[in-house]
């Protein structure tokens, strides 16, 4: 018996069973969730998204695919006329009613985790890498952002010694209106201490708090983020429109951030290392020092 035929024939059945499996996975993909729809393309999908919601800003070249709306306001007509094998979001996708529709309709319904928490991040990426027949290439992401977070906690750590970790608040508006601040358990929080900041604020979620005691809490810091301004536009509306902000400490000494509102929602998406490096060099200046000496 001849060897040459017998492994022909095994590398052959091996190509099928691999285009099998490929043709197996979803090819129409609609995203919705903007953390989901990074991981997406950070993992080599994107040519499989036919379609994402409003909150999928990053990368730019996402922003060109038909949007289906808001995550919690999809519509099963703005969906199907997509015709996707997958919809993919977090428990934060809905509304409820218009899912079960789509999985009446034969769309496949995935759903993530949106929480904080790296385990859900793990669980996230290894289900998204097996959806798109990429699992070791999720793992490597997976190990990335967790060596990105390490360094920087290390990095953090070392400045808290010398420098006292500022006090913040982080402040959601909506055309510069009257702002929310973001309490405990919300992705706000985390984002700020993972900062290696102190939230000032100690209710829970998302809540309207006067100005006068917003004065009180005299944060070292405010963290500004709009869904409908970004960067200074933002900052300046809601100054506008909150005057008694700009006798705070924090805004007289210039202490003003602006960050991305999608980071806010969705889970931890890939962007989150970035986002917490530039909060951490303003709350801790040293860091600064330290990366310019680096790169020298």
């Amino acid at each position: 018996m001849r060897l040459e035929p017998i492994l022909a024939g095994l590398c052959t059945g091996l190509l099928l069973s691999t285009a099998s499996l490929a043709d197996e996975l979803p090819q129409r993909w609609i995203s919705a969730g903007g953390a989901a729809t990074e991981w997406i393309v950070e993992l080599g999908g994107q040519d499989r998204l036919v379609g994402v919601d409003t909150t999928s800003q990053h990368p730019e070249t996402v922003t060109a695919l038909p949007s289906v709306g808001y995550q919690r306001q999809l519509s099963a007509e703005g969906v199907l006329t997509l015709a996707p094998d997958l919809l993919l979001g977090t428990e934060e996708m809905g509304p409820p009613p218009v899912l079960i529709q789509l999985e009446k309709a034969g769309v496949r319904i995935e759903r993530l985790s949106a929480s904080s928490e790296l385990n859900a991040l793990e669980d996230n990426l290894l289900r998204l890498g097996a959806l798109l027949g990429e699992p070791e290439r999720a793992q490597l992401a997976l190990e990335d952002f967790h060596r990105q977070l390490n360094d920087l906690q290390r990095q953090i750590k070392l400045a808290s010694k010398t420098d006292q970790p500022p006090g913040v608040l982080l402040l959601l508006g909506v055309g510069g209106n009257s702002p929310l601040v973001a309490g405990r358990n919300t992705m706000a929080d985390w984002l700020l201490r993972q900062a290696g900041a102190r939230n000032l604020a100690e209710h829970e979620g998302y809540k309207n708090l006067a100005a006068e005691a917003m004065l009180a809490l005299d944060a070292d810091w405010l963290v500004l983020t709009d869904r409908q301004l970004r960067g200074v536009e933002g900052q300046q509306a809601l100054m506008a429109q909150n005057p008694s902000l700009a006798a705070s400490r924090a805004v007289r000494e210039g202490h003003l951030l602006s960050i991305d509102p999608t980071l806010l929602v969705g889970g931890l998406g890939p962007g989150l290392p970035d986002a917490l490096r530039q909060l951490s060099h303003a709350f801790y200046p040293r860091l600064q020092e330290h990366r310019a000496e680096a790169s020298q």
